[in-house]
């Protein structure tokens, strides 16, 4: 009887112990009542008709200038972010849904803060334009491959002349130690 009581007080004491450094998580007993509540929706605001936008050079962003809000076009959705939240919607004009912002494409937060004066000069073209601008994305698209495409051309070529050089001195040097031994 004695060493079951020393043993129940020995596991009172070791317990009490792991809990009060905190080894042991405290458990807690009782309701849990959790409520979710959809995000506000983002702050209103309406273009009084189609945006002019502009295509951001060396990228597939376009940036429809508003003095209020941001707002980016990329990968067939608009994008605006408010406060620290992320906005998308498939027309400018909303409807806006809130996304994380994990999901808002690199190319898209990597649009400069002060863009309006960035890109100030940058052409402006009409939102009905739509053909126009995505005319000069792709273009720009394509100028980029075929300068990578030249670029490693000619670093091939390059590395192709290096090589022959290099064998000729190998086979050089090879016949003059030949001829020195």
């Amino acid at each position: 009887m004695k060493k079951s009581i020393y043993g129940v007080f020995g596991l009172v004491a070791v317990t009490g112990f792991l809990l009060t450094f905190g080894w042991v998580p405290g458990a807690t007993a009782g309701p849990h009542i959790s409520i979710k509540l959809p995000l506000p929706p983002p702050p209103p605001f309406l273009f009084a008709h189609p945006p002019e936008v502009i295509v951001v050079p060396r990228s597939q962003v376009v940036i429809a200038p508003h003095p209020d809000v941001d707002v980016f076009f990329y990968g067939d959705y608009w994008w605006s972010p408010r406060g620290d939240r992320w906005y998308r919607s498939r027309n400018y004009n909303g409807p806006w849904n809130h996304v994380s912002s994990r999901y808002v494409p690199s190319h898209v937060r990597s649009v400069p803060r002060d863009y309006r004066t960035v890109y100030q000069r940058e052409p402006r073209y009409p939102y009905e334009n739509h053909d126009r601008w995505m005319k000069q994305r792709n273009q720009e698209r394509k100028e980029r491959k075929s300068w990578k495409r030249h670029y490693r051309e000619e670093n091939r070529q390059d590395r192709k002349e290096n090589r022959q050089d290099n064998r000729k001195e190998n086979k050089q040097n090879r016949k003059q130690g030949n001829r020195n031994n």
